[in-house]
């Protein structure tokens, strides 16, 4: 893989779309946030789709599924280290790497362990299977 080919567990700033911001029409996300890679997965078409969950200092609140990031976590993403942040699980953009204008910078911040990285997409694929996963598609 190439230096600029994202990985599963790769913080980025992304111009994160919140899905309720699609819902209303909304095609950009409204600011750059910190933002994690699930996984990377060709289509059909070759091409490589990106699925990337928020990353917030809010508390998930109520019908929110989210991984709380441990401080050492945070460290090796590049994150604040003093703020509680959580990866929101239930919720993901799907961006093809080729044709995103959305992930600008394709130097990340960091990454998360192998081990985090795992439990994080363990528990976006149990959300998938029960179908209380939101996509917003951004390509």
């Amino acid at each position: 893989m190439t230096a600029d080919f994202p990985a599963a567990g790769q913080v980025f700033d992304y111009h994160y779309l919140w899905k309720w911001q699609a819902d209303r029409g909304e095609t950009e996300g409204r600011k750059k946030r910190p933002s994690c890679v699930v996984i990377v997965v060709t289509n059909q078409a070759g091409q490589h789709v990106m699925f990337i969950a928020p990353i917030t200092s809010k508390a998930p609140g109520p019908g929110r599924s989210a991984l709380e990031i441990p401080q050492t976590e945070a460290r090796r993403a590049g994150l604040e280290i003093d703020l509680r942040l959580w990866v929101i699980l239930n919720e993901l953009n799907a961006d093809i790497l080729e044709a995103s204008y959305t992930l600008e910078e394709r130097t990340p911040r960091g990454s998360f362990s192998p081990a985090f990285t795992d439990a994080i997409l363990r528990e976006v694929q149990r959300l998938r299977a029960a179908g209380g996963l939101k996509l917003s598609n951004r390509s």
